[in-house]
């Protein structure tokens, strides 16, 4: 089987030789040969596709059939590094040039695209967008552009990047050079900015759906985080997933508080030494049963087929963030659970950050705005789904899959709830947070409440029929209905906005959802069962796991993650299939010529002794 030369793919229909022989897919999935036939025919386009539903192949298909170099921005060192390493392993000459690597390196590296002998050349935007690169990549054969993490460059996009701005100029300077914009996450507005940034407007955009029925949907009010979080993994034990938390800190303390109870859990985030954190993710990739626990710095370019679950014990930064976090789950298409746990105190911290942020005041407006949509996802009294595929413009019918469709929550008639706690808010001056307020309501003898005479207050006491979660319910979800401020830059003390002011006249009503409490800590354990996950009998599942080991020692010895030799669902094909010959080899999903050159001999060998 042998690649034809880059030059010599020059018809639309060596897309799917590329497709077979390159990359050993026998099929394109849905979108992405609309996407790979409107680079062919030179146009610019936006695509919109959910994490997993692979983007990369949309830009690197027509790179190597029209041949020239296609220059990717990438705003990641470790994806691009990533990247190029899988593409390298499927024959196919990549490079890059970031600030990871030696000046030598990079150089060898510039030398060799500009010798014709590389396709796809990753950067960063800062590096790409100097006049000195520009002008030197203006000397060059440049048939494509390819702009990952699209939303970067849309000021009206929460992850806005002010070096992604200056990609606006690309189009000019290299006026009939089709530009492809990647994404998984942009709502219509953000879309509508990036065609008008980076296209002038001429571009044509395909956004696929961005519901994923098989991810269960859940939110839960904080409490006791860490034994919410160990409830939670009950029902997933011995199952692959993802925690999120919001810090460094956090993520080593709940990683170390999962494994005191029995959770196989590694932490990963920025701070960590970088090969301890190469060994976590490579364990992740390859070991069953591994649980990480993370920041943000983890996730990105990460193609693990079986992950079952991802939890947040901290409020994401934003809907499209969350989106994009809870796509790392169940990309197998088997059943998968995204839960959130969050409370009053993570809204406080998110709007500290927004305020705390170097940008105007028009910005932070827009942050806080979608900051008060993710607030209304948790709150939702109706389906999620809906709620969550409303904000990027797709609308669904309820869901059936998540914790509100499956237990419908009871919405009450809150108003004179909502006014005993205005009146507590009041009647202390409107600078004490939500701890303080529920202990006014509930009658306490605080050291605090005394001192400051709060027993006095007619409001001292009203509440002493409900628990203190339950008035941290109400409370909170009065701030999400805008009945009540959080002051973020103070000590998150509560003040009653206009529309809480019209509440306590009666001119308001006030309704709420009664949050049921879990009173067991006892939870249904799942099995640590691989073979229902790849859906393979007992036999073939300990083949699996010996291709997993022999994966990660190629992936040692050439020093990449171990989904960039195979990926997931190519080692379970693989156990499926049993191929004995070199032909029979060529035949599993993700093999393409250079990995059948490379690992074709040790994987049959592997299958010939498992058998």
């Amino acid at each position: 089987m042998t690649l034809p030369a880059a030059n010599t793919l020059t018809d639309t229909d060596d897309k799917y030789t590329v497709l077979k022989d390159v990359f050993g897919f026998d099929s394109f999935r849905p979108g992405q040969e609309e996407v790979v036939d409107t680079l062919l025919a030179g146009r610019n386009i936006l695509t919109v596709m959910p994490t997993g539903s692979g983007k990369s192949l949309c830009f690197q298909i027509p790179s190597l059939v029209t041949g020239g170099l296609t220059i990717v921005v990438s705003p990641l060192v470790a994806l691009m590094e990533d990247q190029v390493a899988a593409l390298k392993l499927a024959g196919v000459a990549a490079d890059t040039i970031n600030s990871s690597r030696s000046r030598e390196d990079n150089v060898a590296s510039w030398r060799r695209a500009a010798a014709g002998e590389t396709r796809l050349l990753y950067m960063a935007p800062e590096r790409l967008m100097t006049e000195r690169m520009l002008s030197a990549l203006g000397k060059l054969d440049i048939s494509l552009f390819a702009v990952d993490e699209a939303h970067c460059i849309s000021q009206w996009g929460p992850a806005f990047r002010p070096e992604y701005e200056k990609l606006s100029q690309l189009r000019p300077v290299f006026p009939g050079t089709p530009i492809a914009a990647l994404t998984a996450t942009a709502d219509a507005v953000t879309r509508d900015d990036i065609v008008a940034r980076l296209f002038d407007g001429d571009a044509k955009s395909v956004v696929l759906g961005f519901d994923r029925p098989n991810i269960k949907l859940s939110v839960e009010m904080k409490q006791e985080w860490k034994r919410q979080m160990v409830d939670f993994l009950e029902r997933h034990r011995g199952e692959s997933g993802i925690v999120y938390c919001l810090s460094r800190k956090k993520t080593e303390e709940a990683s170390q508080y999962l494994r005191d109870h029995g959770v196989n859990a590694l932490a990963y985030h920025a701070g960590m030494d970088a090969g301890i954190r190469q060994s976590h993710q490579n364990a992740f990739m390859t070991d069953p049963g591994i649980v990480i626990v993370a920041t943000i710095a983890f996730g990105m370019g990460i193609d693990k087929s079986d992950v079952r679950f991802v939890l947040h014990v901290d409020l994401p930064g934003s809907v499209e963030a969350y989106y994009q976090e809870i796509g790392r789950a169940g990309r197998d298409g088997a059943d998968a659970e995204a839960h959130m746990i969050y409370g009053l105190q993570d809204i406080r911290m998110r709007r500290m950050f927004i305020e705390d942020e170097e940008s105007g005041p028009e910005r932070k407006r827009r942050e806080h705005k979608r900051l008060d949509t993710l607030v209304g996802y948790c709150e939702a009294p109706e389906c999620r789904r809906r709620s969550l595929l409303a904000y990027f413009g797709e609308e669904v019918d309820a869901c059936g899959n998540c914790d509100v469709c499956i237990n419908p929550v009871e919405m009450a008639d809150g108003t004179e709830l909502g006014k005993k706690v205005l009146a507590a808010v009041d009647g202390s001056g409107q600078l004490y947070g939500s701890a303080h307020i529920v202990d006014i309501l509930r009658g306490m003898q605080s050291e605090k409440l005394l001192k400051a005479g709060h027993d006095r207050l007619a409001a001292y006491g009203s509440g002493a029929d409900l628990h203190k979660p339950e008035w941290q319910s109400i409370i909170r979800q009065l701030v999400s209905a805008g009945f009540l401020r959080l002051d973020v830059q103070g000590y998150g003390g509560l003040a009653i906005t206009p529309k809480g002011q019209d509440l306590a006249r009666g001119e308001e009503s006030f309704r709420y959802r009664q949050d049921t409490l879990k009173k067991s800590r006892a939870a249904k354990r799942r099995a640590n069962d691989l073979a229902a996950d790849a859906d393979l009998p007992e036999a073939d599942t300990k083949l699996l796991t010996e291709l997993r080991a022999l994966r990660l020692s190629f992936a040692k010895e050439r020093g990449v993650p171990a989904y960039v030799v195979f990926t997931d669902r190519t080692l379970v094909d693989m156990a499926r299939r049993k191929p004995v010959t070199i032909d029979e080899f060529a035949e599993v999903h993700g093999v393409g010529a250079a990995k059948l050159r490379d690992f074709a001999e040790p994987f049959l060998k592997a299958i010939s002794g498992g058998s």
